[in-house]
């Protein structure tokens, strides 16, 4: 878009940033969808908070990345999950009848929305597959073998807290304590507070 007419639609309120501090919740469970958002800057996570208190981190996203572009033109366009901004963040709202526009006169804005879609969708399923069917200590072999394969040592560097990576899992952070330390007692790794290392190569 050319500058005066991405001043325009600023100007009409068809286009608006917003400013969220760390840990703001920016939609609520349950909130109406009514805009398609793209993260400018910051990060956001994407939460479901189930019956018992477990705190599970769907997915996490960067700048340049989207979202409600799923629910926006569904007939039940309401949140399924919290949308935090886990650091300083800035989105760019997109209003439903600028979208519909967009898709309707830019073929480029179109397949990207769709992609977007698709992807949003292949994240959710993936993430609910491997949460029904993992235990505890799967999902931590899961992480300690990804990371290894990034970091190519058998001390790796923690890049996300306990209680992070507790959410990511979807469990309390005691339950991944617990886990931890019968992986500790049986040989297999130790730890401190800021890394684990690996004592056991055949657990990757």
């Amino acid at each position: 878009m050319s500058n005066d007419r991405l001043k325009k639609l600023f100007e009409s309120n068809e286009l608006s940033t917003k400013k969220y501090s760390k840990d703001e919740i920016i939609y609520f469970q349950n909130e109406e969808c009514s805009s398609f958002d793209i993260l400018i800057s910051g990060k956001v996570s994407i939460q479901k908070l189930d019956e018992n208190g477990n705190i599970l981190t769907i997915t996490n996203f960067y700048p340049g990345d989207s979202f409600g572009g799923q629910m926006i033109f569904a007939d039940n366009n309401y949140y399924p999950m919290n949308v935090i901004s886990k650091d300083e963040s800035i989105i760019l709202n997109i209003k439903k009848s600028l979208v519909l526009d967009l898709c309707q006169n830019n073929k480029q804005f179109l397949s990207e929305l769709l992609k977007s879609i698709s992807n949003k969708t292949l994240i959710i399923s993936n993430k609910i597959h491997d949460i029904s069917l993992k235990t505890i200590r799967d999902c931590i072999l899961d992480y300690l073998k990804y990371e290894y394969k990034l970091q190519n040592t058998l001390t790796l560097k923690m890049k996300i807290t306990k209680k992070e990576w507790a959410e990511k899992i979807g469990v309390h952070r005691p339950s991944l304590s617990r886990e931890l330390m019968k992986m500790k007692q049986e040989g297999l790794i130790d730890y401190t507070r800021n890394t684990i290392t690996i004592k056991d190569i055949k657990i990757l």
